[in-house]
């Protein structure tokens, strides 16, 4: 369980970039992505389908909780503001980046399929107790479906695109993609 506590976040915590640097704002969205991951996939290996302690449970519900609200943000973040200013763009690197582009929007569809499913199992084991073997095989199968996509995903973002991104967008459109960051935070969630 030490393991566990040692790697939790601090709710609140002031991320190493704010939405006046977009692009380092959605980096350090992927580090929090990899650090709820990796709470799930210890919380299941530690449980193992069995009864879930009130510090599991907790850190669990919290991990769900970041991918149902703040994961999505994140995605409308790229899918809304980054990715369709890349794409306007006339610049010849940027072109170059439109299959790049096209495999991390497709990358997003199967992540969303992946964590609707994860979710509902994992609320199951939440609400029942206990997760039968065949659900926590599905459990186990989808999380580390969900490890393999997100560390080529992160790589291709962290790597080559936001780089890219930060050579080819104006300080305008950076701005911009900052503001429209930051009201997707303000919006009210449905």
């Amino acid at each position: 369980m030490r393991k566990l506590t040692e790697m939790l976040l601090k709710i609140g915590q002031r991320p190493d970039h704010g939405f006046d640097e977009p692009l380092g704002l959605l980096s350090d969205c992927h580090r929090r992505i990899e650090h709820f991951l990796k709470v799930l996939h210890l919380i299941v290996r530690e449980a193992a389908g069995g009864p879930l302690t009130p510090a599991q449970a907790s850190q669990f519900e919290g991990a769900l909780a970041y991918f149902a609200t703040a994961a999505p943000r994140h995605t409308a973040d790229e899918e809304e503001s980054l990715f369709p200013r890349l794409k306007r763009t006339g610049d010849q690197a940027a072109r170059s980046l439109i299959e790049t582009l096209e495999r991390l929007e497709h990358d997003h569809t199967i992540a969303d399929d992946h964590h609707r499913r994860v979710d509902t199992l994992a609320r199951r084991w939440l609400t029942e107790g206990r997760l039968p073997a065949g659900d926590l095989a599905e459990l186990r199968g989808r999380l580390s479906e969900l490890e393999s996509l997100y560390r080529a995903h992160i790589t291709v973002e962290d790597e080559e695109l936001f780089p890219a991104a930060a050579r080819i967008l104006s300080r305008d459109e950076l701005r911009q993609i900052g503001q429209e960051m930051a009201s997707r935070r303000l919006e009210p969630r449905s």
